[in-house]
């Protein structure tokens, strides 16, 4: 009878093992990706008007699941992609809530009529209070040409049965802030919702507004009309926001991330109750930027930057992050906060940057003039751990070449608990600046030793065979 060497077959083994997929070898994620097309409400807009309306109970994919990705974009009734310079998409966003079963919500009156008892704020993790910035998702004239995807092996966890409240159940909101340029006597100051261009003196609660306040927000709430240029005319149409979710079945395979959102105008200090998560982080959103004319500085080197150092109320591993501008926008970054001689703080390691495009033609996500799109950074798993306690520094940038009025700077990232287990160390991925590259040269060699192993043990084991049975075997 053949007999042969056993250790040959557990090197085999382990060759073939490793050359196997990283997904298979390391992370048994058979889920399949489930994608699904969804349309807002329609809203119908004419020349220099504006839409701000906030949906309630829209689609979204029911179940125990991980979101991957939320993508959106503009269109009409036809389908077709409509550009910025004529409809600028100044934000959307996406929000869960609970509601009691029974109670229908479907806009934001029918929410002002509900009993509080019977809603529940179903936010992300922070860090901004009182239900500011509690989307999951949210994007604005970038939104074409920024990636929203979450690497394997982390998701979104949404409809835990666990998590939602007994008697409640789990239904989504999506804001819509959008503003009809075409013919507009200043198509920038219409998008940075200027007061004067809209001839708002109150808010839409008929609050009078700050002497101050020049623009923003409050002066381009829905229904408000933007100056267009004397005689233009066109029809009003009928458009929609287009949204395409991402997700997979949650199994124990999917590590979950938790959504953080800072903002630059965050006005939160250092007290001895500040890493708590209810410490006070007031977020007000917008800002202006005052002109380098204005402040007698010339154009050489004119840009604003602001900075705010804020202390983490949770630790983890940042899986994902990318920033929020408006037009003028020069880029974003996330240090650490380093502490250097004569207990002066400084800029620690770049944790992540994110960057702003611009368009340079009229086509649908090449728009001149506007941010199309902001990168994005994936850091290699595990080394970017973040620290409850420490400190991180937030930055801005914005061209001061003219001045800007509701300007935003936010900075979304996903945080992970957990690592996968275990960490490979064979496979190298870089996923960096909207780019997800996997280096498989070594994954390559080693699966083609494993070939090369398993046909030497044939041809060695034949061999063997034929000499026992009489045959000669060629000399080695």
């Amino acid at each position: 009878m053949a007999s042969y060497n056993p250790g040959w077959l557990v090197l085999v083994g382990i060759l073939v093992t490793l050359s196997l997929p990283y997904s298979h070898a390391f992370w048994r994620n058979e889920n399949k990706i489930h994608t699904a097309v969804f349309l807002s409400p329609k809203f119908v807009l004419g020349p220099g008007s504006v839409e701000n309306r906030f949906y309630f109970n829209v689609d979204f994919p029911k179940g125990h699941i991980a979101l991957k990705s939320f993508d959106a974009e503009v269109i009409d009734e036809a389908g077709n992609p409509v550009p910025l310079h004529e409809t600028y998409l100044h934000h959307w966003v996406v929000v869960r809530y609970y509601v009691r079963k029974g109670v229908e919500i479907s806009k934001l009156d029918d929410l002002k009529k509900v009993n509080r008892s019977d809603y529940i704020s179903g936010g992300n993790s922070g860090i901004c209070q009182n239900g500011i910035l509690s989307q999951f998702f949210g994007l604005g004239s970038e939104t074409r040409k920024t990636s929203t995807h979450i690497p394997d092996p982390y998701g979104i966890e949404v409809g835990n049965p666990a998590e939602v409240p007994s008697g409640f159940e789990e239904q989504w909101m999506l804001n819509v802030h959008a503003i009809d340029t075409r013919g507009a006597e200043d198509k920038l100051g219409c998008t940075e919702c200027r007061c004067d261009l809209y001839n708002v003196t109150v808010d839409e609660y008929g609050r009078p507004l700050r002497p101050y306040y020049k623009g923003g927000l409050l002066c381009c709430y829905d229904r408000t009309q933007c100056k267009v240029k004397h005689g233009f005319e066109a029809v009003r149409r009928t458009l929609y926001l287009r949204y395409t979710v991402k997700w997979i079945d949650m199994d124990r395979f999917v590590l979950p991330v938790k959504i953080y959102i800072f903002d630059i105008t965050d006005s939160w200090k250092r007290t001895p109750s500040s890493t708590e998560i209810n410490a006070e982080h007031k977020c007000k959103i917008e800002y202006d930027i005052e002109s380098c004319d204005a402040t007698g500085l010339g154009n050489d080197g004119c840009i604003d930057t602001k900075r705010i150092g804020l202390d983490m109320p949770f630790g983890g591993y940042l899986i994902y992050g990318v920033a929020h501008q408006h037009s003028g926008g020069t880029g974003s970054a996330l240090y650490r906060e380093c502490l250097f001689d004569f207990g002066e703080f400084e800029d620690g390691q770049l944790m992540c940057s994110s960057l702003p495009t611009y368009g340079k033609g009229e086509e649908p996500g090449n728009e001149a003039g506007y941010i199309v799109g902001m990168t994005t950074c994936y850091p290699k798993p595990g080394t970017v751990e973040i620290s409850e306690g420490e400190t991180l520094i937030l930055e801005f940038n914005y061209s001061r070449i003219r001045r800007h009025t509701g300007v935003m700077g936010l900075f979304y990232i996903l945080v992970a608990d957990d690592l996968p287990k275990p960490m490979h160390t064979l496979r190298t991925v870089v996923q960096t600046q909207d780019s997800i590259m996997v280096v498989t040269v070594l994954w390559a060699a080693v699966a083609l030793i494993g070939v090369v192993a398993v046909i030497a043990l044939a041809v060695h084991y034949q061999f063997k065979r034929e000499g026992e049975d009489g045959y000669e075997a060629i000399g080695m």
